[in-house]
């Protein structure tokens, strides 16, 4: 076995990946959430379905979109992998939990579950739906743009969608909350002068993320 597969097989070696996955798609989700914001134009979806034909048309963000995906699968994999080598490792559950933890902390592994599923679906609503269907056609310029604005804002029309994007960008805001500042202290940017900052930013990151993408369905709804 080389030294690279050992590093990437050891603990270590899986918290580095699962930090640097992490951070990466924490980055993604600004630039999806700024993204979706299009969809609240008072334009008839047309900015929207602009950024919808540039995001799969577009050769370099296609290329990015592919390490994307398996980005996810790699950190989901990766997250079950230490998971059950944690569990091997401490059979016996604690008794009592350690106050100094929180419950998301306890919790990635069902937060992350959650979150991965709801990705899933998300993608087969949306992105599926765009590459592999057909779609209603609009004009704009002279150019032709598939209408996916429209099953967005279908798919919002009804309050159980609504509810269930809402319900997951909590579960979302949870694992955010322990999982940036856990990066960056896998990554060893772990500082006394520097931890509270981080951990404040952290914090209203995984505030401000998630409330942005909630408050996107729950607009249109209401509009």
């Amino acid at each position: 076995m080389s030294w690279l597969s050992k590093t990437l097989s050891s603990s270590i070696g899986k918290k580095f990946i699962m930090a640097g996955t992490g951070l990466f798609l924490i980055l993604f989700l600004v630039v999806h959430l700024l993204g979706n914001f299009q969809l609240l134009k008072n334009d008839g979806g047309e900015s929207f379905n602009r950024y919808a034909y540039m995001m799969t048309h577009n050769p370099l963000i296609n290329i990015i979109s592919y390490g994307l995906y398996a980005f996810i699968l790699i950190h989901t994999i990766y997250a079950i992998a230490l998971t059950i080598q944690n569990r091997k490792a401490r059979p016996v559950n604690y008794s009592k939990f350690n106050n100094q933890s929180s419950w998301a902390s306890r919790s990635m592994m069902l937060l992350g579950s959650l979150i991965f599923f709801f990705i899933l679906i998300h993608m087969k609503d949306f992105w599926y739906v765009y590459k592999f269907t057909e779609l209603p056609y609009k004009t704009y310029d002279g150019e032709i743009y598939k209408d996916l604005y429209s099953v967005v804002s279908a798919e919002f029309d009804e309050l159980y969608h609504v509810i269930i994007y809402v319900c997951a960008q909590i579960v979302l805001a949870f694992h955010l909350s322990h999982g940036f500042q856990s990066a960056f202290q896998t990554l060893g940017l772990n500082h006394p002068k520097y931890t509270p900052l981080i951990k404040g930013l952290g914090n209203l990151y995984a505030i401000l993320i998630p409330l942005g993408f909630a408050i996107i369905p729950i607009l249109m709804y209401l509009n």
